[in-house]
């Protein structure tokens, strides 16, 4: 899950990264077996946390942030730097304060089923000896 973010400016899909300029919120996290499995999404909290939870994507510089809203969960706010690739990968880095050269680990996830109100980000997770899909499903503010 955790990878180390390398991308040249021409492997970037500037189409799709134009595409998520704005305010995001995530409405639904799925997975098989949510109700009896807790996964942690990016080492920050229980996946349930995310829901409703606040993204803003700068496409011009591939910054934003991500705050989870949930009262009963983690008070979380951080800067995220973030870019999406030609094969269809949204790698993004929380940077909590550092700078993000200084970050050296992040999250590569699939992106899919862009449209302009919604997109879903696919994170692929090993639960007991299987991988299994947790899928973010992000609606436009």
């Amino acid at each position: 899950m955790l990878v180390v973010l390398i991308a040249s400016c021409g492997s970037l899909d500037q189409k799709s990264q134009m595409g998520l300029k704005g305010n995001w919120t995530i409405s639904n996290v799925s997975y098989p077996g949510s109700d009896y499995i807790k996964v942690t999404s990016f080492d920050v909290a229980d996946s349930k946390c995310f829901v409703g939870s606040s993204w803003s994507f700068i496409s011009n510089n591939n910054k934003g942030t991500l705050s989870l809203t949930d009262a009963s969960c983690p008070s979380f706010t951080s800067p995220i730097v973030w870019t999406i690739t030609k094969d269809g990968s949204f790698n993004f880095k929380i940077t909590e304060g550092e700078k993000a050269k200084r970050v050296t680990q992040g999250y590569t996830l699939a992106i899919r089923n862009q449209t302009e109100s919604s997109f879903q980000l696919v994170d692929n997770v090993s639960v007991g000896g299987k991988n299994v899909e947790v899928v973010y499903s992000f609606s436009k503010n």
